[in-house]
Formats: C-alpha cells, sequence, structure tokens
C-alpha cells in the first residue's frame, strides 16, 4: 500500500517538476541553474519570478487558479493539478479551456491546429495534454517519423515508476534505480509500455518501494494512492483522445 506523503510548498513543487525540461533548455528562463537551488525546498520571491516566465506551463496556471477562485497560480493543489491531476480540472470550463487553447497556440499550430481543436473537448489544463496534443511531436509519430518524437513525448510526460534502490556507484551520488512505465508506439498507436528499469536522478531521498513521478530522468515527487491514480487517468484519457476519431 502506498503511504501518505508530505508534499512541499506549491512554489517548490513547481521548481522540481520544472526544472528537469529547463536544465535542457526546453521551456522556461534560463538553464536551470536557478531552478536547482529551488529544487533543494529552498523558496523566495525569486522562485515565483522565474516560474511567471514559464510561457507554456504558467498560463495552464493561471487557468486552474482562477476557474476555481484561487488567488495564487503557484497554490500546491493548483500545482498538483497542472502536473498530476487533481479535482481541481473538473472545475475549469471547456468554454475558458478552449478559449485559452486557442489564444496561445491557434496561430503558432498551423496546419496542424485541427488536431488540437479535435482534442479540446476531451481535455484538460493539465501537462499531459499539452504533451499529448499542444507540442507536435504526437503528429511527427503519425507521419512516420517515430525515434525522437517518441523519445521526446516518452520523458516530457509525466510518468510513474518504482523505486529500486541506489545506483551501485557510490559516485553516483543522487541516481537511483526506477521501474518505469514507459510510452510505446505500436505502429499506429502511441499506448503504455511494459515498465523498464532505468537511472533517473532525485533531489531528495526516495526508499526501494517509493511509486515517483518521473520528467526527464529526474523524480519530481513521490505519489502516494490519490496522485497516483489521478496521474493515470489523465495520462490514460489524453491518449485515448490522441487516437479517438
Amino acid at each position: 500500500m502506498i503511504a501518505t506523503i508530505t508534499v512541499p510548498s506549491g512554489p517548490v513543487r513547481f521548481a522540481r517538476f520544472a526544472f528537469p525540461p529547463n536544465r535542457l533548455g526546453y521551456c522556461g528562463p534560463g538553464d536551470g541553474g536557478e531552478l536547482a537551488h529551488y529544487t533543494q525546498g529552498h523558496e523566495d520571491p525569486g522562485l515565483r519570478e522565474l516560474a511567471v516566465g514559464f510561457e507554456g506551463a504558467y498560463p495552464y496556471l493561471q487557468l486552474i487558479a482562477g476557474t476555481n477562485r484561487r488567488d495564487d497560480p503557484l497554490a500546491a493543489d493548483v500545482v498538483e493539478a497542472y502536473w498530476l491531476g487533481n479535482e481541481l480540472l473538473d472545475h475549469v470550463p471547456l468554454h475558458d479551456f478552449g478559449n485559452s487553447i486557442d489564444e496561445r497556440f491557434r496561430r503558432r499550430a498551423g496546419a496542424a491546429w485541427r488536431h488540437v481543436d479535435r482534442a479540446i473537448p476531451d481535455g484538460v489544463a493539465n501537462h499531459a495534454f499539452h504533451v499529448l496534443h499542444v507540442m507536435p511531436w504526437a503528429g511527427l509519430l503519425r507521419d512516420g517519423l517515430v525515434d525522437e518524437p517518441l523519445r521526446i513525448i516518452d520523458r516530457c510526460h509525466i510518468s510513474w515508476a518504482t523505486v529500486i534502490g541506489p545506483v551501485g556507484d557510490p559516485a553516483e551520488h543522487g541516481r537511483v534505480l526506477v521501474d518505469r512505465t514507459p510510452l510505446v508506439w505500436s505502429g499506429s498507436r502511441l499506448e503504455l509500455g511494459d515498465p523498464v528499469v532505468e537511472a533517473v536522478d532525485s533531489p531528495f531521498p526516495v526508499w526501494p518501494g517509493d511509486v515517483v513521478a518521473v520528467h526527464w530522468d529526474w523524480i519530481c515527487e513521490r505519489l502516494d494512492q490519490r496522485r497516483l491514480g489521478w496521474l493515470e487517468r489523465v495520462t490514460n484519457r489524453q491518449l485515448a483522445e490522441l487516437h479517438a476519431g
């Protein structure tokens, strides 16, 4: 059974999920150097300033907060709703969600907008929607380009894994082995595959048997049963919508 888990503040949670792609140069300001400090649990006004610079993620947080009458886009449950999923997503009106996606992405999507537009009615203001429907990689899979698009989608979406233990080399401080559920391409469908053993980084201590959220080979958070359930739910929902119609 997965135990009850204490989570950090909303801004620190945001830093832990946003840091992995930021350090690779995929999103947000800088190169991850500033965010790295905050993943250790530190918090100050500079973290909030950095978060606003994430032009992909932060508007989703504003949408979730605003439609749930929350004053703070970096409140812990708002951050959780975007990265993992929770009941706040159920209170984001489709009209507001659709308008936000339309205003932000219609022009830049170009001809691919029809795929994004089709997904909106069953979409949610969650990272899984952004990765699977807004970003161009799923479209490239449909066009027959597999290896690199699949690698990016698999690493970019938030996946779940079970900690096996530390990496054997003592020099690999903070590296652990996990049994992770990846995304795979069947030739016509993107779907969940069989668990694979991988080495990933962790900014905080974890133990064998812990269930964790993984983003770009980085453990963002330990998951209890509720959070795992939501992550699985939103991921499966957006995967189903990807192949609907």
